[in-house]
């Protein structure tokens, strides 16, 4: 096995959290608060989802919006040099969200975060402009090494943000889901012009599965819990998508979305299983391991509800690398094994949603 996995293995026992002490329930939601940016005070406030959203202020927020563009980019938490990658990750982001359509949502989830990384994305100006953030801390974490993070545009009504942590996982994974509530304009049958606010519950999730090739496979059961918490019409969520590292490495993973009643994005437009241009590992991983294991489609976006229509579905993220200033840095990355400063070995995904039967999302 790889040295950096071995360690990385070894950090993550060290510090995982006692299961049996922990708040949260194995495979049932676990509410968490979501971050804001209080300019006034220059801080990061904690904010109760639901409590400060009413209809109204949902409608006026959001009703502009016609798409939602979510993004995935999984930040390899075994390399050195974390917040040095973090900060090129997030300057590559930055400059692809730099001029977005003003009906186009933004949301951003991120797997693999260790702790320096919460700090860095929340000393970025367009950052706390722009977004709210699930986690400032460890808190909601079961482990204290890594975990997923996701970033949620402010113009956007969240009424419900919640973590699952999966039963069935032996490195401590979980999905992490934001639900928002999209005004959909419905005219009153009547003679009058009036509008009739009604409102759908879109649930955004951010999952990293289970990694390697364990026996039993765990990924199976972690994406049947997934999709029960999409598909939870009980808690009238009319539509779903989750995105992530979703480790894909196996036959099993080809078919894990139609097995349990989802979609998959990629699929959905036209894509191969088996063509290269899927792959999001594999271009950027060291030479010894792409010509052992060869490259894979391991993030995916997942997808279910009538009211979605996937538009676009594309990669993002290959070649950046390390600021070209920091050739110390640079070398150190080198000096692994890479042929380039890559800030991961992952290229991000990017879906483009929007809602079928309304002009707007």
């Amino acid at each position: 096995m790889d040295k950096r996995v071995q360690k990385a293995i070894q950090e993550s026992v060290a510090l995982k959290k006692n299961p049996d002490i922990a708040p949260w329930k194995l495979d049932e939601p676990w509410p968490q608060p979501l971050y804001a940016w209080d300019a006034e005070e220059e801080a990061w406030k904690h904010t109760t989802p639901g409590k400060s959203s009413t209809p109204e202020r949902s409608l006026r927020s959001s009703s502009s919006i016609s798409s939602l563009a979510f993004y995935s980019w999984n930040i390899d938490f075994m390399l050195p040099l974390a917040e040095s990658r973090m900060e090129a990750a997030l300057a590559h982001l930055e400059t692809l969200l730099s001029d977005p359509p003003l009906t186009t949502a933004i949301v951003i989830n991120l797997q693999e975060c260790i702790p320096s990384d919460l700090a860095t994305l929340s000393r970025q100006p367009w950052i706390r402009e722009r977004f709210y953030m699930t986690d400032f801390d460890t808190s909601n974490w079961a482990s204290g090494l890594y975990g997923v993070t996701t970033l949620v545009d402010r113009r956007l009504s969240v009424v419900s943000c919640f973590r699952v942590h999966y039963a069935q996982t032996q490195q401590e994974r979980n999905a992490l889901f934001v639900d928002v509530a999209i005004p959909i304009p419905i005219p009153i049958p009547a003679s009058t012009a009036r509008v009739e606010p009604h409102y759908h519950i879109l649930r955004l999730g951010n999952s990293h599965l289970e990694s390697l090739a364990a026996d039993p496979p765990l990924r199976p059961a972690q994406v049947r819990v997934m999709s029960k918490y999409m598909r939870a019409a009980d808690e009238e969520v009319s539509s779903a998508i989750t995105m992530g590292d979703f480790n894909a490495i196996q036959p099993f993973d080809r078919t894990l979305h139609a097995d349990n009643g989802l979609r998959d994005a990629y699929l959905e437009l036209g894509g191969r299983e088996e063509s290269p241009g899927g792959h999001t590992w594999g271009p950027q991983a060291l030479r010894e391991l792409r010509e052992r294991f060869g490259g894979s489609r391991m993030d995916k976006a997942y997808f279910c509800g009538s009211d979605l229509k996937i538009l676009s579905f594309e990669r993002f993220g290959a070649d950046v690398e390390i600021a070209a200033d920091r050739k110390k840095q640079r070398d150190q990355l080198l000096a692994l094994g890479f042929e380039k400063a890559w800030v991961t070995d992952h290229l991000g995904i990017r879906a483009v949603f929007s809602w079928k039967n309304s002009e707007r999302l």
